[in-house]
């Protein structure tokens, strides 16, 4: 299993109301050396969460024990600029299982649902309306539920379904990338092969 399973999940939830945040901002190009998917997490925002001398932002939402949580609430247009994993990579590694936004860039969207954190499309309402909630209250619970497609905001029952393609679906159900989904067929398309013959 290359990642983990994701059915329901209930967690607080992180904001990070910017807008039009791109992936260089998510994982500086400077950071992008490694070839395994372990460690970015520790740079993920890296210039904003930290000084130049390596010290923590306290006014980064990252650095803020109010916050915390599975789930990323973030501005219009999250993952925009150029295609890397990385930035993907590095949300996954810090701990995010779904981002929450309501307009994900193309390319960053679909690298998200090949490494295993949910992208949600919501609209900018339902947006405003769970900023204002976690604002009011950080202890605020998201649910999120891939069988329904939908979100729901616990403490006042809103939800909104979300779009999720059923190949990628059926993967982040089962922790599956493309490879794994492959190993899975392994009797299927040996059998094909043996009535080939």
């Amino acid at each position: 299993m290359a990642y983990d399973k994701f059915n329901v999940l209930t967690s607080t939830v992180i904001p990070l109301p910017n807008e039009n945040v791109d992936t260089d901002q998510i994982i500086p190009a400077r950071f992008l050396k490694a070839t395994e998917r372990e460690g970015f997490g520790d740079n993920l925002f890296r210039d904003w969460r930290y000084d130049v001398e390596g010290n923590p932002k306290k006014d980064f939402v990252l650095n803020d024990s109010t916050y915390s949580g599975k789930i990323l609430l973030a501005g219009r247009n999250f993952g925009s600029g150029s295609s890397r994993e990385h930035a993907v990579w590095a949300l996954y590694d810090y701990g995010f299982r779904c981002v929450v936004s309501s307009f994900f860039a193309d390319i960053f969207k679909n690298n998200c649902l090949n490494i295993g954190v949910l992208p949600v499309t919501i609209s900018a309402e339902f947006a405003e309306v769970l900023f204002a909630a976690v604002e009011a209250d950080p202890s605020t619970e998201v649910e999120v539920d891939i069988d329904t497609q939908k979100i729901t905001l616990l403490s006042t029952g809103q939800s909104e379904s979300f779009e999720i393609n059923a190949y990628k679906k059926e993967n982040m159900k089962n922790g599956f990338d493309d490879i794994d989904y492959l190993l899975n067929l392994k009797e299927e398309i040996e059998e094909f092969e043996k009535e080939r013959v």
